[in-house]
């Protein structure tokens, strides 16, 4: 069998040579961060000083790349997703279908919003959300639906946008892990109702934090506008200098979820890197694909729709194992130390993950029986379940680096699990 697992002990495969580092600075961001320093400005609640705000111009450059009508920047991924919801109608008692395989923000944001996140199963193969299982769990009380880009795929845009509108629901794309991504040659984000997106520092495009709403509805961009602003708005003309850029309105009540001056000036020189870095990203995941298709294993696929593929995690199934197998976790234990890289599973369904628990906070308690509702015990999805045993996946920046990388990785694979039986747990 040959030399021990690193994880044992022995010699890992990969030694002496970094990975990519992430984030990565794009050229000129630091001049950029320097100019709003000493601008004076530094947040869109300022004064106005005479000049188009950083957020405007990012949200100006942003929506140009998409091909969208309006962009409207937020603090995270995660007010964009709320700001989203409320802009198209959901609020208390509503149902929102959910995907059950994805982070637990999109679970929170719904219970956040006092509705109810219904989830239901991904397909197999793109671990993304599953139309026929969305369809089937659609009630009376079905206000939305919120699909999820997953790791490097891309769900299958055409099925879902039939369901949304055969029963007049709102479609929601969440494309956190997709920026850039196309289907039927559009950029993902651009198909449902509103689309959203994370700047977190884990993504493609990134400001450390930040986010996204992005839509060709006007109305609903002004709704998010509110939402995100404390129920203020952007004038329809520039004020005098220094005196508020933001209106208050009095049409919607809001919070404040607004992007900073320093993280929009951020993303306007990391967005200008975004498609030659996606584009290294797609090469080497090419390679890498097969060269683990040849040992057996199975990357994620995308829709058939898919004419462009962002990956924000490159995700593996891997191949069949007897029942008394190693765990994923211990295999991505094992690769993890001959690589240097850490390596895991893929996200726990939301109905198992500890991180959506509604009834560990008593703002959720709104009326009796509400908590039932929210309760995730009460779902089974067997393709989400698998997935979470079966599917490995790492980071992005990975997929930045050389050649000889990839064929470091399809190694670890091919020595780790070839000992599989020598792991525990």
């Amino acid at each position: 069998m040959g030399a021990a697992l690193a994880v044992h002990g022995g010699r890992p495969v990969r030694t002496g040579r970094p990975w990519p580092r992430w984030p990565q600075p794009a050229p000129g961001a630091d001049a950029a961060l320097l100019e709003v320093l000493h601008s004076g400005r530094w947040s869109i609640a300022s004064p106005y000083g005479g000049a188009t705000t950083y957020e405007q111009r990012f949200a100006g450059d942003f929506a140009s790349y998409l091909g969208v009508g309006h962009c409207v920047p937020t603090a995270s991924g995660t007010a964009a997703l709320m700001t989203a919801l409320e802009a198209c109608g959901v609020g208390a008692g509503d149902e929102v279908v959910v995907p059950a395989l994805s982070w637990a923000a999109s679970a929170s944001t719904v219970a956040g919003v006092n509705a109810v996140p219904v989830f239901c199963d991904v397909d197999p193969h793109t671990l993304c959300l599953d139309p026929a299982s969305a369809e089937a769990a659609v009630t009376p009380a079905t206000k939305a639906i919120v699909v999820v880009h997953l790791y490097s795929a891309v769900a299958d845009l055409t099925g879902l946008r039939a369901v949304a509108d055969r029963h007049g629901l709102a479609l929601i794309e969440d494309s956190a892990q997709a920026h850039g991504a196309t289907y039927l040659g559009r950029k993902v984000g651009t198909f449902g109702d509103v689309g959203t997106f994370s700047m977190h520092h884990t993504k493609v495009l990134t400001s450390g934090e930040g986010g996204a709403a992005v839509t060709d509805d006007a109305a609903l961009a002004r709704r998010i506008e509110h939402l995100r602003a404390d129920g203020r708005c952007r004038a329809a003309r520039a004020p005098r200098t220094g005196a508020p850029e933001l209106v208050e309105t009095g049409e919607l009540m809001g919070s404040n979820r607004c992007l900073s001056e320093f993280q929009s000036a951020l993303l306007i020189a990391q967005l200008k890197t975004l498609d030659a870095q996606n584009g290294s990203r797609r090469t080497n995941a090419a390679l890498l694909d097969r060269l683990l298709a040849e040992q057996g294993l199975s990357p994620q696929q995308t829709s058939p729709g898919t004419t462009r593929r962002t990956y924000f995690g490159y995700a593996v199934e891997l191949p069949a194992a007897p029942p008394d197998a190693a765990s994923s976790a211990a295999v991505a234990e094992a690769l993890t130390a001959e690589l240097g890289l850490p390596v895991r599973p893929v996200y726990q369904p939301l109905f198992a993950s500890r991180l959506y628990d509604p009834s560990s906070r008593r703002r959720f308690d709104i009326r009796p029986g509400h908590l039932d509702r929210l309760d995730p015990r009460q779902y089974a999805r067997p393709a989400a379940a698998r997935a979470a045993h079966t599917f490995l996946t790492f980071h992005h920046a990975a997929l930045l680096g050389e050649e000889q990388d990839m064929h470091d990785i399809a190694e670890a694979f091919r020595r780790v699990l070839a000992r599989r039986a020598q792991l525990t747990g």
